[in-house]
């Protein structure tokens, strides 16, 4: 059969596939606002991290861990209760590529003290490149940099938790916390009846005569039941208070994973505390005081997300346009693309601005601007997400329709910064 019966096959006008680019050097907005926010001393060290999340391979992980979503087995085979959540490894991969970065750490001594310097500038970059690969992954890298905020109010358990938090090691094992290499620290703060009303939990705390707590409840929303630890809050006798407990505490019991719109690779679940043992942080009473610390810098995280989707939502439209040909041009030379190009690379490029000048102001002391700042940009940025990416999907047209063009994933995560908490 001859070559011209395959000529239909032939394609000559699509963009070729988006990979391995260092994703820190084509983003000229992201090194100035390095740059400009102390931060260019580690240019050499970002753009090695561009490149490797810029490849290709890891690319593909982000795929897979999404299209191979996590399992709840909650029962042997025997009937025993196990409450395991099974990954496809391209997801344990993701965990250990950004650990070993130290994207989970490396904004606090081994003390549990804040780092200086630029190390929020810098991490924050690292925490914007890796969004724009894969985001589910980032939610308990997240969590356990931002739990060691609120375990200051607890300097002996601090001084415990370091030594493993600190380590740059991913340990997915399922042990007792201070035998790992590493560990993961997560959050347990919404109920079916309270949303961000954290205050109508029902959840109970019980003291016990060791100094413990006894916990009772439930939580609607629990975002990775892996984790080794947890903070949590619960109704003590003196007022709405926050705890710390094991996630291999036979009390703790995952109900399902929920089964959510984006974000898939991301074992979201709905937990139930049966008699969970839990350590009192900070005082009682005071429970929305200390978990607050951890949330603000989980906020400053969900605008990095934002910012890191808009960013590759204008990347992927503007490669395309670039070798899309349409009525004798390409897309990139017709001045209607043009006018979308430039609104969404301006957005971008404001948010990207806006994020890393804030990621700054957890490096110092302006400690105003950083509360005010972080809630009004959280707000506008992850806002403005999801409008974002569906019209840089259209300007994919069809072919940002299908998965394997990667936009349909990154118009479904686009909402979840805006709606957490």
């Amino acid at each position: 059969m001859s070559q011209a019966a395959f000529a239909t096959h032939e394609v000559f006008i699509q963009s070729p596939p988006l990979e391995d680019i260092d994703l820190y050097a084509v983003a000229r907005p992201l090194v100035e606002a390095v740059a400009a926010n102390g931060g260019a001393s580690a240019q050499s060290e970002l753009s090695e991290f561009g490149k490797h999340w810029g490849s290709a391979a890891m690319a593909e992980r982000g795929r897979v861990a999404n299209e191979n979503t996590p399992k709840l087995r909650t029962f042997d085979a025997r009937g025993n209760r196990r409450d395991e959540v099974e990954f496809h490894p391209a997801y344990h991969e993701l965990m250990a590529h950004s650990a070993h970065a130290g994207v989970h750490n490396s904004t606090w001594n081994a003390d549990g003290k804040p780092a200086g310097g630029a190390s929020e500038v810098i991490r924050a970059a690292k925490f914007y490149m890796a969004a724009q690969v894969e985001t589910g992954h980032l939610c308990p890298i997240t969590m356990t940099r931002a739990s060691v905020a609120a375990l200051a109010e607890q300097p002996d358990l601090l001084a415990r938790v370091m030594p493993v938090l600190g380590t740059r090691s991913y340990d997915p094992a399922f042990a007792p916390w201070w035998t790992k290499r590493g560990m993961t620290l997560g959050m347990g703060m919404t109920e079916k009846q309270g949303g961000s009303d954290v205050r109508a939990n029902t959840t109970r705390a019980e003291p016990q005569s060791d100094g413990t707590y006894e916990l009772t409840g439930h939580k609607w929303f629990c975002s990775y039941p892996p984790c080794d630890v947890f903070l949590t809050l619960a109704q003590a006798p003196g007022g709405l208070s926050c705890f710390l407990f094991e996630g291999r505490d036979p009390g703790f019991r995952i109900q399902r994973l929920k089964d959510k719109l984006g974000t898939r690779s991301l074992p979201s679940s709905e937990v139930e505390f049966h008699g969970v043992r839990g350590r009192l942080i900070g005082d009682e009473g005071r429970g929305v005081a200390t978990i607050i610390r951890m949330v603000n810098h989980t906020r400053l995280d969900c605008l990095l997300g934002s910012a890191a989707s808009m960013r590759w939502g204008v990347v992927q439209a503007v490669h395309h346009a670039r070798h899309r040909s349409a009525f004798g041009k390409h897309l990139a030379e017709q001045p209607a693309m043009q006018n979308v190009l430039a609104d969404l690379a301006l957005e971008s490029e404001a948010a990207t601005a806006a994020a890393m000048r804030i990621a700054r102001s957890y490096d110092s002391e302006h400690a105003a601007f950083r509360r005010f700042a972080t809630a009004v940009m959280k707000y506008w940025v992850c806002k403005r997400a999801a409008p974002h990416a569906a019209e840089a999907l259209e300007c994919l047209g069809g072919n940002g329709y299908v998965e394997e063009s990667g936009m349909p994933r990154l118009l479904r995560d686009a909402p979840l910064n805006s709606i957490w908490e």
